[in-house]
């Protein structure tokens, strides 16, 4: 019996350090080697070297000049340790409450967008970190950033074509724009709002609820 426990024991242990040591020791080096950026959470950063963001959790934009991103019911809204969707359903009269409102806001905000209002700029993702947009939700509001950076919506469609994402692998899931990464682009070719310079061409100043 001794013989036997003692086997146990052994093997217990044996398992314990090469599943719950060597081998997350060996998949993190690994990762750290090989895939570094995604190992440390893909951080996105700005000119100066700021950690602004991670490239796989949406956040909000507010300023005029910026691309607003898909609207999040996590926690007060895009919170990485609340994760959630707001599980309302399509029979929900907060749901169309909540989309009716924003619709108007949306429409307020953005008087020379072409169409009606997409529907992904209404509802939130199941996870509300979603940190993409469709090319055509992104397109929508192009007036308004054009508009508030002073600069034509061409060359603010063209930063946008310039960073839509293909399939995965050219057949999964459908192209996208990152939403943060456009609008560091946005502030790197035609410079980042300021506080201090309100008005067209920078400091634009920031959405508001429509009255």
């Amino acid at each position: 019996m001794f013989s036997t426990l003692l086997t146990g024991l052994r093997t217990c242990l044996v398992t314990l350090v090469l599943t719950g040591l060597l081998y997350p020791l060996a998949v993190t080096g690994l990762a750290q080697l090989l895939f570094p950026t995604e190992a440390n959470g893909s951080l996105v950063k700005d000119e100066r070297g700021r950690v602004v963001g991670s490239a796989l959790i949406g956040q909000g934009f507010t300023r005029a000049g910026y691309f607003a991103s898909r609207p999040s019911a996590a926690g007060s809204g895009y919170d990485g340790a609340a994760s959630s969707g707001s599980n309302l359903g399509p029979t929900s009269q907060k749901l169309k409450d909540r989309v009716t409102a924003t619709v108007a806001r949306l429409r307020w905000e953005n008087p020379d967008a072409p169409g009606a209002v997409p529907a992904e700029l209404v509802t939130t993702s199941a996870s509300g970190l979603d940190p993409h947009l469709s090319p055509d939700a992104v397109r929508w509001q192009v007036p308004r950033v054009a508009r508030a950076r002073g600069v034509a919506p061409a060359r603010v469609t063209a930063v946008v074509d310039a960073l839509v994402e293909g399939r995965t692998f050219g057949v999964l899931g459908e192209p996208r724009v990152n939403v943060l990464l456009l609008n560091l682009a946005l502030d790197r070719r035609f410079g980042p709002l300021s506080d201090e310079a309100p008005g067209v061409g920078g400091g634009a100043p920031p959405l508001q609820d429509a009255p």
